[in-house]
């Protein structure tokens, strides 16, 4: 343990810089053994800070060789987080500073800064990873144009920007636009591109490269393809068009994320760039596609206007995401998408949300910014804007965002000047809705009826409880979609958007000829909790008729867990009603096959735990596992003829295609084929096993034999085929463990730790690993703490190299206080025994600080 604890940073401690820099030159002399880098930055006094200030520069692991203002040496002394130069030695006016520092990016495991991945030279900056790059204020209202130059023997030397000049041994790149530190990217080795070109709508033909290692190169297509859709679709939604001459895509195996949008030069993990039929999924095709748009919409929404401070995160993030999610819609589906997105935030941020890591979109304060790249600030973030986006129109949504882009390009701003535009281009107070920014936790909205004479109301009502560091809560402004249908399934009232601004709120419907099925939320047009009682024929008349298909799969979800909650607590029968109910949407032609396969699928372990927990239970993991099990077999063998029907029905002969039509015809029929396993056995399985042709139906068709305890020649099979593929073997460990019954969950993970391809200091591989047992809850809250105690250890033994990856990790713990006193005496035990650790980072100490409360 650290004897003493890093102080926070505040929000409301802001200051401007006290220095601005108008220049910045950089070279970098790479080698293996030390690596140097030579900056010259030219310093200005900024107006808006007072004066007098000494020049503060953040620099961590940094060897400095020398440094010079105006070619005048200097004795700077750096300490453990920079170096200070008072301000009497400073020149008046600006100045130049220089430097020479080196570095050692081969033993860097931290994977931020500039490290070493397979014999590639790679960087990492966001949040702050520049200043393990050399000395700056690493800080994002700091924006300047970069000029590069890099020598090395490498063959491919690669930065942001547009590449100026090269020879043998050296390039050099210049970006044109002003960033801060955190989006400086350099890549340098033996790569190979799939290139492509691009005309934007002003005219300007870009060249597009996408680099990874020989071999990969056969992979590419796809991400490609997604790239230029990503390009069209942004100037064709957004009016926003490419602003370089060169867009280049690396492929890095070693990465903590999931990519990274630097200017000009994107840095993607691999699993998000490579993809062919035989060993990538559908899933895996829709990320990819997903993620190259994200990364690309940064280039305005991240890049051009970036965030003043790291509490604003969520000001490029939270609209990127959003972004990416009206893009995926418009490829793919609407309605299939908004269901996906909506189960991503309640198993991710309302979990968040409901335990000690809640915190605002807008947090007040961090110890260590890289413990607040959470689904807070990405996917409720996105949520905030849907809400705007619903609020005010298409049209002035529109007049906001081209607003903002024309007030703000070249800005780093502030959540404000995001809601200040909203108010200008809708001309209304927004101050209210700026709450969703401030507080944490999931409003609760709960609803009641009154019916009499043919007229029907409903009385709203909200409420959001006690969070870490927020014990009351004032009034949010709700958006509420609602819609009314009759008993005879048609609609009777169409949709209308209340604004629930209050404690409470009514409305009546009058003139009805009979009492109607409230659809509440439609679209789940807030990111709330809706409390609201409503008898199972009512959820099955919405299930069958709702006209929002949002609604429409709420109503088979909420069957799902009532029928669940039955078996888990009284020990119920599955209730043959729901299984009629589902085989009616199975059968159902006119609905999207990827839509059914969504109703199909059961609500998530941890879905029911956390249930369970807001209806007043202890949710116990091993019973939600086996009741799950229980509905799997009934509604099997309820639905056996209709399963065998869609098995054959949504078959996709000829040529793999990843396209949405496919993907949901394969997604059907995969469910369905596992459905039946738990009635027929895995006969089918395991012959679609042997005859698959793409990752997809090998993969589905495996999960189908591991879910019924069966699968182990597919295990050995499948590990004699892919064992040479990194990506592939992932899926490998990642399936087993996930879906091991609960008895044989951590002694599989233990085995599995100690086989030679558990390479433990790649991100992708321990994700797959201690990731995974985290992903099985019934295994992983083993009541002896057997999973807590494997979990612990190998958490401790990555924070020693990898303290991000690591404190991402340790949110496996994040729910323990719903469980029962046994499960939480120990999973307190082996925090409290993490937190004791001598070497303990500061990411995860303040990670499991905060989730001890």
């Amino acid at each position: 343990m650290r004897d003493t604890a890093p102080l926070p940073v505040y929000l409301a401690d802001y200051q401007p810089p006290p220095f601005l820099v108008s220049d910045v030159r950089l070279t970098f002399r790479l080698s293996s053994g030390a690596t140097r880098v030579l900056s010259e930055i030219r310093f200005i006094p900024n107006p808006d800070a007072a004066p007098g200030h000494d020049l503060r520069l953040d620099g961590e692991g940094l060897r400095l060789i020398s440094a010079s203002i105006e070619g005048q040496p200097i004795a700077a002394r750096p300490d453990a987080t920079g170096l200070t130069i008072p301000a009497a030695d400073l020149p008046k006016g600006g100045f130049a500073w220089r430097a020479e520092v080196e570095i050692a990016p081969d033993i860097n495991t931290a994977l931020e800064g500039l490290y070493t991945s397979g014999g590639m030279y790679c960087t990492q900056c966001e949040a702050e990873g520049f200043r393990k790059i050399t000395f700056y204020p690493d800080r994002p209202d700091v924006m300047v144009p970069f000029h590069v130059r890099i020598e090395s023997d490498l063959p491919v030397l690669l930065s942001n920007g547009n590449p100026t000049g090269r020879g043998p041994g050296w390039a050099e790149w210049t970006d044109p636009h002003p960033k801060p530190s955190y989006l400086f990217a350099l890549v340098a080795g033996d790569l190979v591109a799939t290139t492509d070109r691009f005309t934007t709508c002003e005219g300007r033909e870009v060249a597009l490269n996408i680099w990874v290692r020989h071999g990969d190169e056969d992979k590419t297509g796809f991400a490609m393809d997604a790239l230029k859709r990503s390009m069209a679709w942004d100037e064709q939604v957004y009016g926003r068009a490419y602003d370089l001459d060169v867009f280049n895509i690396v492929a890095v195996d070693d990465f903590n994320m999931g990519a990274m949008e630097n200017k000009g030069l994107n840095i993607f993990n691999a699993r998000y760039v490579l993809a062919s039929p035989e060993t990538a999924t559908d899933g895996d095709y829709a990320s990819i596609e997903r993620i190259i748009a994200h990364e690309y919409f940064h280039n305005w929404t991240g890049n051009r206007i970036t965030c003043r401070d790291w509490f604003q995160l969520s000001l490029k993030e939270g609209l990127t995401v959003y972004r990416d999610q009206q893009f995926m819609g418009d490829m793919r589906s609407h309605a299939v998408k908004r269901i996906e997105d909506v189960l991503t935030l309640r198993a991710r941020q309302f979990r968040e949300d409901g335990g000690p890591l809640a915190h605002p979109v807008r947090p007040e304060s961090y110890v260590e910014i890289n413990n607040f790249y959470t689904a807070t600030v990405y996917e409720k973030g996105a949520e905030l804007i849907r809400m705007l986006h619903l609020l005010v129109g298409e049209d002035r949504y529109r007049a906001a965002l081209d607003l903002y882009f024309a007030r703000h390009d070249g800005q780093a701003c502030t959540i404000e000047d995001w809601i200040a535009v909203f108010e200008e281009a809708a001309g209304r107070d927004l101050s209210q809705f700026k709450r969703w920014y401030e507080q944490a936790g999931t409003p609760v909205v709960t609803v009641t009826e009154d019916w009499a004479e043919g007229r029907y109301t409903l009385h709203l009502t909200q409420r959001t409880d006690p969070t870490p560091g927020q014990p009351l809560k004032e009034p949010l402004l709700i958006p509420v979609a609602l819609g009314l249908i009759g008993p005879d399934g048609q609609e009777v009232a169409p949709t209308q958007v209340l604004e629930l601004d209050g404690p409470s709120l009514s409305v009546s419907f009058d003139n009805l000829a009979a009492r109607p099925v409230p659809s509440i939320l439609r679209g789940f047009s807030a990111p709330v909790i809706l409390e609201h009682r409503l008898k199972a024929q009512d959820r099955a008349l919405a299930l069958a008729h709702d006209t929002d298909p949002f609604n429409r799969f709420e109503a088979g979800r909420a069957l799902a867990r009532a029928v669940l909650h039955d078996v888990v607590l009284q020990d119920a029968a599955p209730d043959p009603a729901y299984i009629a109910a589902l085989g009616r949407v199975l059968v159902d032609d006119v609905l999207d096959p990827a839509f059914r396969a969504l109703v199909l699928r059961l609500p998530s372990q941890d879905d029911l735990a956390a249930s369970l927990n807001e209806a007043g239970h202890t949710p116990d993991p091993v019973a939600i596992y086996h009741a799950r099990a229980r509905v799997t077999r009934a509604i099997a063998e309820g639905l056996a003829a209709e399963l065998g029907q869609i098995i054959d029905q949504m078959d996709t002969p000829g040529p793999f295609s990843p396209d949405a039509e496919a993907a949901g015809r394969r997604a059907l029929r995969l469910q369905a084929l596992a459905l039946l396993a738990h009635h027929q056995g895995g006969a089918q399985a395991a012959a679609l096993f042997a005859r698959a042709d793409n990752m997809t139906e090998q993969l589905g068709a495996w999960a189908a034999l591991l879910t019924i305890g069966d699968g182990a020649a597919q295990t050995r099979a499948f590990y004699r085929r892919w064992s040479a593929d990194r990506l592939v073997m992932d899926k490998w460990f990642a399936m087993q463990i996930s879906l091991a019954a609960p008895d044989h969950a951590v002694a599989l993970t233990t085995e599995l730790t100690r086989h030679p391809d558990f390479n433990w200091r790649n991100p992708n591989r321990f994700r797959a690993v201690i990731g995974a047992l985290g992903a099985n809850p019934a295994g992983f809250h083993d009541p002896g703490g057997a999973g807590y105690r494997l979990a612990a250890e190998w958490l401790i033994r990555l924070d020693g190299v990898n303290p991000q990856a690591a404190a991402r990790t340790a949110t496996m713990f994040e729910t323990w206080t719903r469980y029962d006193a046994n499960r939480q005496a120990l999973m307190q035990a082996e925090l409290r025994r993490i937190e004791s650790h001598d070497a303990l980072s500061r990411d995860m100490g303040e990670m499991v600080a905060r989730m001890l409360g």
